[in-house]
């Protein structure tokens, strides 16, 4: 049977599919919780830390919540703000405090900076090297790090 033969033979036996329940794709949007899993949070927390300029403990919510914001494209434009999501900062402790424990990361007692150590620094060295979509977003996450702390520059500069 071919396909003018298909259409022809669907006709005579007046065969319908109801499509009523079938509304097509929806838009692919990313909700909260498909960014909080604690691993992505993890790997970005060291990306942050392994930078020149350390983020502050107090400013990784907000900061995290940015970063995502500009890398993720379901939320580009969003009126979500994840850096104020209560969720997203009570994650990035869970985080942080497992990135303790097992020593990746170490927070300054003076000016509560995070500091990778250098087992963590290999890890997302690694993970960024490997030609993989983590590694490929976990560049797009640092660019967009360093651009955040540029626009901050700036705006002090122009105060």
């Amino acid at each position: 049977m071919d396909y003018e033969e298909f259409f022809q033979e669907a006709s005579e036996r007046e065969i319908v599919l109801p499509l009523d329940h079938f509304s097509g794709s929806a838009p692919h949007r990313l909700s909260n919780e498909a960014l909080f899993h604690l691993p992505l949070l993890a790997m970005t927390i060291l990306l942050l830390s392994k930078t020149r300029r350390k983020p502050k403990s107090d400013e990784l919510g907000q900061l995290i919540g940015e970063c995502f914001e500009r890398t993720f494209s379901g939320f580009k434009g969003s009126s979500q703000h994840l850096g104020w999501s209560a969720n997203l900062r009570m994650r990035t402790v869970k985080a942080l405090t497992f990135l303790e424990t097992v020593s990746l990361v170490e927070v300054d007692r003076h000016d509560s900076r995070i500091k990778a150590t250098e087992f963590g620094k290999k890890i997302v060295s690694k993970a960024i090297d490997v030609q993989s979509d983590l590694g490929y977003t976990l560049q797009l996450i640092e660019r967009n790090y360093f651009d955040i702390q540029i626009e901050k520059q700036i705006a002090m500069d122009l105060e």
